[in-house]
């Protein structure tokens, strides 16, 4: 058992030693240490491209969400027809002025129903600006009055339809001529 006992410490100061020589193989070699794969050339090159992208690209980025963060509030009163859109609307201006401590509000503000609004307008929606009713009356009847006039001038004979235009042409130059006198 001896003699087995003393070839495995043997083999194992053999190992010792190879590992240590392994070692100071490596640690007594000389390398250009790096800690990169890439080339200091390149690395140079990565770093100033990142420079400038955080220098330029980053805080126009950040400008533009910080921008549509705060106008957020605004197109949702819009969307949602407030009353009170053009309040909303400056609170969000001004929070972009104050850097965003009005911000909170301005949101708040958006999805509130607006007190004693309905009591005092009679709606608690502001209803969105369109077209004069009278004046859409106006255009659909005149787009009728041109599609009479068009199914008239298909049964109406050529030679009485000219005879129709210089009668409507004399009368138009009478009420011109009234309205003139009427003027001065």
């Amino acid at each position: 058992m001896t003699r087995r006992h003393s070839l495995r410490a043997g083999s194992l100061a053999v190992r010792c030693a190879g590992g240590l020589l392994t070692l100071v193989f490596f640690l007594a070699r000389p390398v250009d240490a790096r800690a990169s794969l890439l080339s200091p050339e390149l690395e140079d090159k990565l770093a100033t491209f990142i420079a400038l992208f955080v220098i330029f690209v980053v805080p126009v980025v950040l400008i533009a969400l910080f921008w549509m963060v705060h106008v957020l509030p605004e197109k949702i009163a819009h969307k949602r027809h407030h009353p009170q859109f053009e309040g909303i609307r400056t609170l969000c201006l001004l929070s972009l002025l104050f850097g965003g401590l009005l911000w909170p509000l301005a949101w708040l503000w958006a999805y509130s129903k607006p007190v004693f609004y309905k009591m005092a307008y009679g709606a608690d929606r502001l209803e969105p600006a369109g077209p004069d009713p009278a004046h859409d009356a106006a255009e659909a009847e005149a787009g009728t009055l041109h599609d009479r006039l068009a199914r008239v001038e298909g049964r109406v004979p050529p030679t009485e339809l000219e005879a129709l235009r210089a009668d409507l042409a004399a009368l138009e130059a009478k009420v011109a001529a009234a309205r003139a006198r009427e003027v001065a």
